[in-house]
């Protein structure tokens, strides 16, 4: 694979001139552990389903991260070719991304809802040699499903398969042979490894535009952001760090798998949201860390109330993907003795403000955080002009941990010749320089911290017989922050109803979480003269609750 991360090299002398940019590798680090604390609990792995644990000292993790990546060489992975992982938190994932930074192999984390739909464009798109996943999660069978998918793939030569008995089990072919004692190990282990501004990260990204966007990652642009973050939460080698949030997205990937190892701390891994296990992980594993989207935290408050079961040792939880309720954070201060900090971040930038651990518990609930070291941001009216303190507009960023562009999209980058990136969101930012996201100008719905890919879904719909015109906007949730409404505008003669349209979707393999849960039959849509429908005022009328 060639990768056109056009965005690193014009930012390169100054990144490194200014200490944004360490030029170090989650090698690097991975190796310091075993050189400093080889026999300190790394990583702790927990299947709620089936209540397995599996544990790992940093000795352990970097001696399996070795033999995976000499197995992977094996399948014929080399530098820059791409692995795709549709796993979720289970120490298999972990292990993945740290063997393909031995040998400069990318790692392309899939979320773990996706189907045929999503999986065939981005395993196209990234050109993926090998896809791993689980033989079953949640009831659903991923081998059976890639397995069909594979004909039309031609560059996916393996699948790999977590949990499965076949010759093509994760077991059989990586972790199980000691591949790591062949001959040709230490030469394969040593000649491959990428350098700092290597791509070792492809992440897809649902935009306006329809189709996801393979956002590329290096070390560097990472680690930028990774260190400062955990600077202003005060994060170090004594923090247990639980993860919850998947990995395949960007908070679970860069503050779940790569933060405790570049911290020399500990890591607990839960692959499915229950809340008193999660109370149960916290109190047993002594958990002080957590980062997850709105619905956790909600989550984890209720189910301490009502359960008395406290956790003291949990000192922050950062929530993000959403706005927090004032109510909930008054809540968990109370219930949890929780600090709640708020953020916001993109998975092009990862987290890119953040309140302060001494803020006012107000600044969690009023304001989205300020720009962490190394991130300059502005908002801007639609000529560009710089809006003054307080005056919502466009939001651009300027940071260390931009990244690298969009695979084969250069002309989306959205990033000018300064740096400066179009965030496609709205925001306006106070005196002190905290900001308060207001709005986005993309088209995209945050369920749960999960985007909802707006136009695609739209797409879908206008393939529907019986369906003239369709949009689809959000509307408020007390836990999820927002579902997704369809609005629809049926043929004449025809019509449709929630039931059929939700098994339409699913016909054309969308993932459960982008079938829109509310429909609206309209006789006709709000419209500009040129015949855009105006969302805004669909978005008006369900806030009133007059659609």
């Amino acid at each position: 694979m060639e990768f056109d991360a056009v965005l690193i090299a014009p930012r390169r002398a100054q990144s490194v001139a200014q200490g944004l940019w360490h030029d170090r590798t989650i090698n690097d680090d991975l190796d310091a552990c075993v050189a400093a604390c080889p026999d300190k609990l790394a990583l702790t792995a927990v299947q709620a389903e089936s209540e397995v644990t599996t544990r790992f000292t940093y000795r352990e993790l970097a001696a399996m991260a070795d033999r995976v990546a000499v197995g992977l060489t094996r399948l014929g992975v080399g530098r820059n070719d791409v692995v795709a992982c549709q796993l979720p938190n289970w120490w298999q994932f972990t292990i993945t991304y740290l063997a393909c930074s031995r040998i400069g192999a990318v790692m392309n984390p899939l979320m773990h809802i996706f189907r045929e739909r999503e999986l065939s464009f981005m395993l196209k798109h990234g050109e993926a040699k090998v896809l791993i996943v689980p033989k079953l999660f949640r009831g659903f069978d991923f081998e059976q499903m890639v397995t069909a998918l594979q004909p039309s793939l031609p560059e996916l030569q393996h699948i790999v398969v977590v949990g499965g008995a076949s010759a093509n089990s994760f077991e059989a072919m990586l972790s199980g042979p000691a591949w790591e004692n062949d001959a040709d190990a230490r030469d394969i282990l040593a000649r491959h490894r990428p350098g700092p501004d290597d791509v070792t990260q492809l992440i897809y990204t649902s935009g306006t535009t329809g189709e996801p966007k393979g956002v590329m990652h290096t070390a560097n642009t990472t680690m930028a952001n990774i260190i400062p973050y955990a600077g202003r939460l005060r994060l170090g080698a004594d923090d247990v760090v639980l993860m919850a949030s998947p990995m395949a997205h960007q908070t679970g990937f860069m503050y779940g798998l790569m933060m405790p190892i570049m911290l020399r701390a500990s890591a607990v891994l839960l692959d499915i949201w229950e809340p008193l296990k999660a109370i149960k992980l916290i109190r047993a594993e002594g958990a002080t860390f957590t980062m997850a989207s709105t619905p956790f935290l909600t989550d984890l408050s209720k189910n301490v109330a009502e359960s008395g079961k406290t956790i003291p040792t949990l000192r922050t939880f950062l929530c993000a993907g959403a706005p927090i309720p004032g109510p909930l954070v008054e809540q968990a201060r109370r219930v949890l003795g929780t600090k709640i900090v708020s953020a916001w971040g993109m998975t092009e930038n990862g987290a890119v403000t953040l309140i302060d651990l001494d803020d006012d518990d107000e600044r969690a609930f009023t304001t989205d955080g300020y720009p962490l070291p190394g991130v300059e941001l502005k908002a801007v009216d639609v000529d560009g002009a710089t809006l003054p303190a307080g005056q919502a507009g466009k939001l651009l960023v300027r940071s260390c941990s931009n990244f690298g562009g969009y695979l084969k999209r250069q002309q989306l980058n959205s990033t000018d010749a300064d740096g400066w990136f179009d965030t496609g969101d709205l925001a306006s930012i106070d005196a002190q320089g905290y900001i308060r996201i207001t709005g986005r100008s993309k088209d995209v719905i945050i369920r749960g911290g999960e985007n909802v890919p707006v136009v695609e879904i739209e797409a879908l719909l206008y393939r529907h017989p019986a369906i003239a015109m369709a949009a689809i906007v959000a509307y408020p949730d007390e836990r999820l922050g927002e579902r997704a409404c369809a609005v629809v505008v049926p043929k004449p003669g025809q019509s449709i109803d929630l039931p059929t349209l939700v098994d339409f979707l699913k016909s054309q393999k969308v993932a459960v979480q982008y079938i829109p849960e509310r429909l609206i039959v309209r006789d006709a849509m709000p419209s500009t003269p040129s015949g855009k429908i105006q969302k805004f005022k669909l978005r008006d009328m369900l806030r009133e609750d007059k659609a």
